[in-house]
């Protein structure tokens, strides 16, 4: 079954069952893969539907970080809720170590030596943790590793 029919039968699902969030959830993620598709003119594959939902829960993760400081905890616990329906979709994610033993491996292979090579290795590390790890989190172990 592809992503897209996956996220067409979690949708009916979350309907019947009426759970509001996840049903809200799955058709923001539909909607931003259909506006997508309309754009250009292409049929999503489950590779890219994977970056959507990447760029969905970053988004989500950024607006925690606004409605904290607003003092918003309903929308942070609201927020938390849809994070946690979106990484259902995505692929195991890496824990820091992971993440850490990858740049360590990546910063051999590309040579580098200090923080002038960052965008070397930041751009070698990426499609190895692609959909698996945020790219926040890898740009500051790759800034912690460098120094």
């Amino acid at each position: 079954m592809s992503l897209k029919q996956k996220l067409m039968e979690d949708l009916k699902v979350s309907m019947r069952n009426k759970d509001s969030i996840r049903k809200n959830t799955i058709t923001m993620v539909r909607a931003a893969i259909k506006q997508i598709e309309v754009d250009e003119r292409v049929e999503l594959d489950d590779e890219k539907i994977l970056e959507v939902i990447s760029k969905q829960l970053k988004e989500r993760k950024n607006a925690i970080e606004d409605f904290k400081k607003g003092e918003r905890q309903d929308l942070v616990d609201l927020t938390e809720k849809e994070i946690e329906i979106l990484l259902e979709y995505l692929p195991k994610q890496l824990t820091e170590d992971e993440i850490e033993k990858i740049v360590l491996e990546t910063i051999d292979e590309v040579k580098a030596e200090s923080m002038k090579d960052i965008g070397l290795v930041m751009k070698s590390v990426m499609p190895k943790v692609k959909g698996r790890a945020d790219g926040n989190t890898v740009n500051k172990i790759v800034r912690k590793t460098l120094k």
